[in-house]
C-alpha cells in the first residue's frame, strides 16, 4: 500500500458540507435497493412550467389508455346533458298545458309529459351512477401511474437528493400531494365535461325560446369571469404555500417520531412542541387565507346570479303581460338561465379546487424533474468475480465544487487486505467509502477496482461486489428470515440460518417466540442494538461480497456483545478486501494496514505497532482513548 498527502487546506467536516449523519442512515436503508437501480439520465434538473396550463398538459400524459374511458364518459355526459336540458322544456310545456286545460282548450298531453319527466330522471340517475363508476377507476389508475412514477424516480435519485430533503417532506409529495391530485381528478373531470355541454345547450335553448330574455340573462356573465379571475390569482398562491407548509409539517413530525428517544433523553419535548406549533400556525394561517379566498367565489356568484335572475323575471313579466311569451316559456327560461349560470359557478369553484391539485402536481413534477444518477457509460463492463484490488489515483472531491473535502488522494489496497480508516470526526472517512461505492462520483482523478475505473462498470455489477454493515443498522418490517435474506434474495432457508450461525445470531434468534419467523417492528424496535448488528452481519455474510465495508459496527454495543460482533466480523472479513471505519481503536489493532485520515488527507499509514512507534496522530488518538485503562 502507498499513499501521498494532498495540499494543505481548511478542514471542512462531512456533516457541514452535506454528508451528515442522515447519509449513513440513508445508506443503511437503501443500499441494496440503490445498487439495483435502473439506469438514470445524466444532466441538470430541468425547469418545469409553473403555470396551470403547462401542468395540466403534463398531467394529461398520464391518462394513457384511460383516454378510451374518457371518450365513454364524454358520450355519457352528452346524454346526461341532453336529458338535463330537456327537463326545463318539459316543465314549461307542462305549465302551458295546465293553463290550457284550465281554459278548457287543452288536450291530454299533461300525463305524457309527467311520464316523460319521470323517465328522464330515472335514466339520468343511472347515467350519473355509470359516470361515477367509470371516473373512479380512471382517476385511481391515473394516480397509480403517477405514484409509481414518483416512487420509481426516488429509487433512481442520488444520495445527495436525500441529503437535501427531509424524509417527511418527500413522503408528503408521495402521499398528500398525489392524493390531492386524485381527489380533484375524480371529482372535477365529469363536472367540467358536463358544464361545457350544459352551458352551450342552455344558451342554445334560451336563444330558441327568447333572444330578448337571453340578452338580459347574459349581461352578468362578464362579472362572473372578472370575479373568478381575481379570486383564482389569490387562491393559487395560497394553495401552493399551503402544500409547502404541509410538507414542512410532515417532515417535522417524521423527524420527531423517528428521534423520539433523543427528544426525551434531552427533555426537548417542549422545544419540539414549540417548533410544531410554529409550523402548524403557519399552515393554519395560510390555510385560512386559501379557504377564505376560495370561499369568496360562491357567495359572489350567488349575488351575480340573483341579479341576472331578477332581470330575467322582470323582462319576462313585461313580455308575458304583452302576450309576447307564455308563462311556461318564462318558467322554462328561468330554469335554463339557472342551468346556464350554475356551470359557470361550478367551473369557477372547480378552478379554485384545481389550484390546490396543480400545486400538488407541481411538487410531484419537481421530484420527477430531478437529475438522476449518471447512466452506465456505453459499453460498460460487468464486474464478474472481483478480486477486490482497490486503487485511488489523485482523487479530489467536494460536496460543493469550490470546497474540496478530499484532494489528490492516493492509496492502493491489495486483494484480501484488511484496511482500517481512523481519524477525527469529519476527517473524510465516510466520504472515501461513499466514493468507492459510487454514491458520489469523484470530481477529478479515478478510483479503480481490479485495474478498471469504477465508472466503467455497470452500477448493478459494481454494487453486487460490496457488503455493508453500518453503525446505525436498518432493518425492515418483516420476519428475521426476510431481513437476513435481503442480502441475497434467492438464498434458501438453510443458507439464511447458516449465515445467522456464522454471525453468532442463531442463538438469540431461536430463543425468540417464533424463531426466524419472528416479525421485526419498524427498524428493529423490538431488538437490542447488538442483536440488530448481528443480523446485519448475517445479512452481509449471506451476500458473500468481495469487498466489505464495516462502518462503526461495534460502537453502540456493550463489551460482551462487542466480543460476539468482533468474532462474527473475523469470519466476515476472512479472504475479503475489507474497509473498517472505527473509533474504537481496539477493534482494528489486527488490521493489515491502518490509514489515519485528517482534514481529508492520509497523514499516517502502517500497522498498529509501526504507527505507535511513530508517536504521531494515531498514537495520540490511541493514548487518549485508553489513558484511563492502560495501553
Amino acid at each position: 500500500m502507498e499513499y501521498r498527502k494532498g495540499e494543505e487546506k481548511e478542514s471542512t467536516n462531512d456533516e457541514k458540507i452535506g454528508l451528515n449523519s442522515n447519509l449513513q442512515k440513508d445508506i443503511g436503508k437503501s443500499f441494496n435497493n440503490y445498487l439495483r437501480l435502473g439506469r438514470g439520465h445524466h444532466g441538470r434538473s430541468t425547469e418545469k412550467a409553473k403555470n396551470f396550463r403547462g401542468t395540466m398538459k403534463r398531467l394529461w400524459t398520464y391518462f394513457g389508455d384511460e383516454r378510451k374511458y374518457i371518450v365513454m364518459l364524454f358520450l355519457l355526459v352528452i346524454v346526461s346533458a341532453v336529458l338535463g336540458l330537456s327537463v326545463p322544456f318539459l316543465i314549461g310545456r307542462a305549465i302551458d298545458e295546465m293553463v290550457r286545460e284550465n281554459e278548457g282548450i287543452g288536450g291530454h298531453f299533461l300525463e305524457v309529459i309527467v311520464i316523460a319527466l319521470f323517465l328522464v330522471y330515472v335514466i339520468d340517475a343511472i347515467i350519473s351512477f355509470l359516470q361515477g363508476w367509470f371516473m373512479a377507476g380512471v382517476s385511481q389508475r391515473i394516480v397509480q401511474r403517477l405514484r409509481t412514477a414518483l416512487f420509481d424516480k426516488l429509487q433512481k435519485l442520488p444520495i445527495s437528493f436525500f441529503d437535501l430533503h427531509t424524509h417527511g417532506e418527500i413522503m408528503s409529495r408521495l402521499s398528500n400531494d398525489i392524493e390531492n391530485v386524485s381527489a380533484t381528478i375524480s371529482q372535477s373531470t365529469i363536472q367540467l365535461l358536463s358544464s361545457a355541454f350544459i352551458i352551450s345547450g342552455s344558451l342554445y335553448m334560451m336563444l330558441l325560446l327568447s333572444p330578448l330574455l337571453t340578452l338580459a340573462s347574459i349581461i352578468t356573465i362578464p362579472l362572473v369571469f372578472v370575479v373568478s379571475r381575481l379570486t383564482a390569482a389569490k387562491t393559487k398562491v395560497f394553495f401552493k404555500e399551503q402544500q409547502q407548509k404541509l410538507g414542512r409539517l410532515n417532515g417535522h413530525i417524521e423527524e420527531t417520531i423517528s428521534g423520539i428517544f433523543v427528544v426525551k433523553a434531552f427533555h426537548h419535548e417542549e422545544k419540539v412542541i414549540e417548533e410544531f406549533d410554529d409550523i402548524n400556525d403557519q399552515l393554519c394561517n395560510v390555510g385560512i387565507k386559501a379557504q377564505i379566498w376560495s370561499g369568496f367565489i360562491m357567495p359572489l356568484m350567488n349575488v351575480i346570479n340573483n341579479i341576472g335572475f331578477s332581470l330575467v323575471a322582470g323582462v319576462g313579466g313585461v313580455l308575458a303581460v304583452r302576450n309576447m311569451i307564455t308563462i311556461g316559456i318564462i318558467a322554462s327560461f328561468l330554469s335554463y338561465s339557472r342551468q346556464f349560470v350554475r356551470p359557470l359557478n361550478e367551473i369557477s369553484s372547480i378552478y379554485n379546487t384545481l389550484q390546490s391539485a396543480i400545486a400538488g402536481a407541481e411538487r410531484v413534477f419537481e421530484v420527477l424533474d430531478e437529475a438522476e444518477e449518471p447512466e452506465d457509460v456505453p459499453g460498460a463492463k460487468i464486474l464478474a468475480n472481483p478480486k477486490g484490488h482497490v486503487a485511488f489515483r489523485d482523487v479530489t472531491f467536494g460536496y460543493q465544487q469550490d470546497i474540496p473535502i478530499i484532494e489528490k488522494m492516493n492509496f492502493e489496497v491489495l486483494p484480501g487486505s484488511n484496511v482500517a480508516l481512523v481519524g477525527p470526526t469529519g476527517a473524510g472517512k465516510t466520504t472515501i467509502i461513499s466514493l468507492l461505492t459510487r454514491f458520489y462520483d469523484v470530481s477529478s482523478g479515478s478510483i479503480s477496482i481490479d485495474g478498471i475505473d469504477v465508472r466503467e462498470y455497470t452500477r448493478k455489477s459494481l454494487g453486487n461486489c460490496f457488503g455493508v454493515v453500518l453503525q446505525d443498522t436498518y432493518l425492515f418490517t418483516g420476519t428475521i428470515r426476510d431481513n437476513i435474506r435481503y442480502g441475497r434474495l434467492d438464498a434458501s432457508d438453510e443458507e439464511v440460518e447458516l449465515a445467522a450461525e456464522l454471525a453468532n445470531a442463531d442463538g438469540f434468534v431461536r430463543r425468540m417466540p417464533k424463531g426466524y419467523e419472528t416479525t421485526i417492528t419498524e427498524n428493529g424496535g423490538n431488538l437490542s442494538q447488538g442483536q440488530k448488528q448481528l443480523l446485519a452481519i448475517a445479512r452481509a455474510l449471506l451476500a458473500n461480497p468481495s469487498i466489505l465495508i464495516l462502518d462503526e459496527a461495534t460502537s453502540n454495543v456493550d463489551t460482551r456483545t462487542e466480543l460476539h460482533i468482533q468474532e462474527a466480523m473475523l469470519k466476515l472479513v476472512k479472504s475479503r478486501t475489507s474497509f473498517i471505519i472505527a473509533h474504537r481503536l481496539s477493534t482494528i489493532r489486527n488490521a493489515d494496514r491502518i490509514m489515519v485520515i485528517n482534514k481529508g488527507e492520509i497523514v499516517e499509514c502502517g500497522d498498529h505497532d509501526s504507527l505507535m512507534q511513530k508517536k504521531g496522530l494515531y498514537h495520540s488518538l490511541y493514548f487518549n482513548q485508553f489513558k484511563n485503562v492502560g495501553i
